[in-house]
């Protein structure tokens, strides 16, 4: 892992807390496509532009104008299209098409677990709480690993070093101890530990699950994070089986 320079505050099981360092694991190097002895290099080209797409199309010769683009070739802008693309700037488009000029409004949208909408609001800032006066909790809920990784989906892990001696000796016990255990421990945030992690202002809210390896004097704590949880359908009940049955009788 290279240095790292952000910062942790977290507990042990003995409700001891410190700061210490974290940074993400760096991911082992991939196959490549390329040439012996050369690399491929990402090159964009502009495929359209405005005149070529489907709602211009269709207002200029009808929404069957596969005849059109036989005979003509109505959607090839032959000065711009094929050109090489270049550094490029966001920006945003209201419903017609325009560009704005002023940052849009934005509505935070709550969803609930079916999907629904359930509210509307205006966003609120939400803070980093992994390096506040409140530290990381240990919450003593251990899971065995070979549950986790069947009811969790861990999309970031982060690994955790010592600053000094004295970090090195904490952090070596929490990993000995979930080694030992062979289980991951569940880390949350405020006063009672129930919050999720939020590593930077407005980021993503996670779940921590900390593991701990040891081999010899070393040790490697991985914080592995996950905002979503895999749950198996709920089976249906007998009389609603019987219902469906009854309405699919009575439409035949």
């Amino acid at each position: 892992m290279p240095a790292p320079q952000r910062k942790l505050h977290l507990t042990n099981s003995g409700g001891r807390d410190a700061t210490v360092l974290f940074g993400s694991l760096k991911p082992n190097d991939s196959h490549r496509m390329g040439l012996p002895g050369a690399q491929v290099e990402f090159r964009r080209y502009l495929a359209t532009t405005e005149s070529g797409l489907h709602e211009n199309l269709a207002a200029a010769h009808g929404e069957d104008y596969s005849e059109a683009l036989v005979k003509g070739d109505p959607e090839v802008d032959i000065e711009q299209v094929g050109k090489r693309i270049g550094s490029t700037a966001q920006v945003f488009l209201a419903a017609d098409g325009s560009v704005l000029h002023a940052a849009p409004k934005w509505v935070e949208i709550i969803l609930g677990p079916d999907g629904e909408e359930r509210e509307r609001r205006d966003p609120e800032d939400r803070e980093g709480n992994v390096n506040d006066e409140l530290p990381v909790r240990w919450t003593g809920r251990k899971i065995p690993k070979r549950d986790a990784v069947r009811r969790f989906v861990f999309t970031r892990s982060i690994q955790l070093a010592h600053l000094d001696g004295l970090t090195y000796d904490y952090l070596y016990g929490i990993a000995q101890e979930l080694a030992e255990a062979d289980a991951l421990m569940m880390m949350g945030a405020g006063p009672k530990g129930r919050d999720p992690l939020v590593f930077q202002t407005n980021g993503t809210p996670w779940r921590g699950f900390l593991e701990g390896r040891v081999d010899g004097a070393r040790y490697m704590l991985i914080l592995h994070l996950s905002n979503m949880e895999l749950k198996r359908p709920a089976e249906p009940e007998p009389e609603d089986d019987a219902k469906a049955e009854a309405a699919e009788e009575a439409k035949s």
